[in-house]
């Protein structure tokens, strides 16, 4: 997170402090405890083995909402509405998830799905650098605390591999084909000696068609990973 972002986030919770993103009350973590209770109840954990996408250019799957209700309403406050402030709150579901902890456990480098320069602008941060951040982050934290710091974990954040270079039409506007049209030839990659022969871990919100994902894995593999693997908070 750069120090200008930072600078921006503690004006704008001076300006408007933090609500919850489904009742509205004031919550500084961005959901109050009444809906965070709620929400855990519709929080699952789902891992598709490679044979359920063996098309896709991935070998596996996890999220931890579906794409509905409350999980649904949040995610898309956090996108578009300027609450940027929601990333630790979904983090702090993924990783207290013990499955996909594990799971998340295997994998070397962490990659966020970049978004344009124009986009950024408009937005202010990348929704999914800031989750693949605070996961890097967060794991040896999480490691040395389940593991009385015996285990070491270093996943290492890479933001500087797969960029996006084009400005397209925003993938929730399209419906399946489109979509699989739009994000063609829109990624490249950089780098590529940081990921070559790592298992690598993809990092977007939301998870439709899978045509974003499927093309970023796409470009990741001419740098010829170990594995590419995909998280995202919610499948639709």
């Amino acid at each position: 997170m750069s120090k200008i972002f930072k600078i921006q986030e503690k004006i704008s919770n001076l300006l408007y402090p933090p609500v919850c993103g489904i009742c509205g009350k004031i919550a500084p973590k961005g959901i109050c405890i009444k809906c965070n209770v709620e929400l855990k109840k519709q929080a699952e954990e789902n891992i598709l083995q490679k044979e359920e996408i063996e098309e896709k250019n991935f070998e596996e799957l996890m999220y931890i909402f579906k794409y509905e209700g409350q999980a649904r309403k949040l995610i898309l406050d956090y996108k578009f509405n300027e609450k940027s402030y929601m990333y630790k709150t979904f983090v702090n579901f993924l990783l207290n998830n013990k499955k996909i902890f594990e799971n998340i456990k295997k994998y070397d480098k962490i990659i966020p799905v970049p978004i344009s320069k124009k986009r950024y602008k408009e937005r202010g941060y990348n929704q999914s650098l800031l989750i693949a951040k605070e996961i890097s982050k967060q794991m040896q934290y999480k490691a040395n605390i389940e593991n009385k710091q015996k285990e070491k974990i270093n996943l290492e954040l890479v933001n500087n591999c797969l960029i996006k270079t084009k400005n397209i039409i925003e993938q929730s506007k399209l419906n399946k084909e489109e979509r699989q049209n739009n994000i063609q030839g829109v990624y490249s990659l950089q780098n590529p000696q940081k990921i070559t022969n790592q298992k690598i871990l993809l990092v977007d919100d939301i998870y439709t068609t899978g045509s974003t994902v499927n093309e970023c894995s796409k470009i990741l593999k001419q740098a010829y990973p170990k594995k590419i693997g995909v998280l995202v908070l919610a499948k639709d």
